[in-house]
């Protein structure tokens, strides 16, 4: 029994030697994912915006998203989320307002990446575009954008492109999408005109702002498209590779809203690729021609047209006036 007892005793003596020599097999580190930066609310959802919307698209990178300064409207989309905005205003009056919308369709991914590539260019001191008073929203649709995959229409189906109050909406609207697209989901126009949040919201920010020009981008058509009144703009011929290509007015766009009903130019940018950016010597190309198509059209042909002339006030017959409003201050 003893020599059982030592035999036992020794066995245990050397599994603790081997486990002491055997090193701890560690499990692997969980990859390292960046903080939030510290501060306050504002800053941490702007950091959140722009950590879900550069994971979208991965041309935008973190910095420059963060840095341009973008601050929040005051409605959220169906979801819940931010629609992001920035304001260029120059210290003297402007020569003009310019509003800019990128990413209303959220599958079309190069719409807001361009628009991201501006806010850069904006942000550059002396720049010949800071004469301009600038309205700038890169994603107008974050919902569609930050959808898996992403959708053309917002979290409700509805594209935000044909949900404007246009001319005869209610009749139009709906004909149009069960006769011209068959019931189109991708195309849906929505119960009724401005029934989304997004889209209420951008027109009611039209009607504040009053933009002289609205600037919007979408993509793949490869054209440049125009809608705007008969006289006091002429339409863009082209934008870099982007030539003047009427595609049409359709019930609830934004170009039928602004060009036709509020007589507002819209300047529509069809992309080429949704998700395949331009050369970035396409870009500056683009970039030069809008600026000089703004400059033509906003600052030297109203400089070139005559002034008004005065009309004098008519005269008032103070004889036919109570005495008391003739005598009041």
């Amino acid at each position: 029994m003893f020599r059982n007892y030592l035999f036992l005793l020794i066995i245990f003596s050397l599994s603790d030697t081997v486990a002491a020599a055997t090193p701890t097999r560690r499990a692997a580190p969980a990859p390292a994912t960046q903080p939030a930066p510290a501060g306050d609310a504002a800053g941490n959802d702007m950091y959140a915006w722009c950590n879900a919307v550069t994971l979208a698209i991965p041309q935008i990178k973190l910095k420059p998203c963060m840095t341009a300064d973008l601050k929040p409207v005051a409605v959220k989309s169906v979801r819940g989320r931010h629609i992001m905005l920035r304001e260029f205003k120059p210290a003297q009056p402007p020569a003009a307002r310019v509003l800019v919308i990128g990413g209303i369709h959220g599958d079309e991914l190069t719409s807001a990446s361009i628009v991201f590539r501006w806010l850069e260019i904006l942000q550059q001191p002396d720049n010949a575009a800071s004469v301009y008073h600038w309205r700038v929203i890169p994603v107008m649709n974050p919902d569609g954008l930050l959808a898996r995959p992403p959708t053309r229409v917002n979290a409700r189906g509805v594209d935000l492109n044909r949900n404007f109050p246009t001319y005869n909406w209610l009749k139009e609207a709906p004909r149009y999408w069960e006769t011209k697209t068959r019931r189109d989901p991708r195309r849906y126009p929505g119960r009724s005109p401005a029934s989304e949040p997004e889209s209420r919201w951008l027109h009611d920010e039209i009607v504040r702002f009053r933009p002289d020009v609205i600037v919007s981008i979408h993509a793949p058509y490869g054209v440049l498209d125009f809608d705007g009144p008969p006289t006091g703009v002429e339409a863009p011929l082209r934008f870099g590779r982007l030539h003047l290509n009427r595609v049409g007015v359709y019930p609830g766009s934004l170009g039928n809203f602004g060009g036709l009903k509020e007589g507002i130019p819209v300047v529509t940018l069809e992309l080429p690729h949704a998700l395949k950016m331009p050369t970035e010597a396409e870009l500056t190309h683009v970039w030069n021609d809008m600026q000089r198509w703004l400059r033509v059209n906003l600052i030297e042909r109203r400089m070139a047209q005559p002034a008004a002339p005065a009309v004098p006030a008519a005269p008032v017959d103070t004889a036919a006036l109570p005495e008391d409003a003739v005598s009041a201050p």
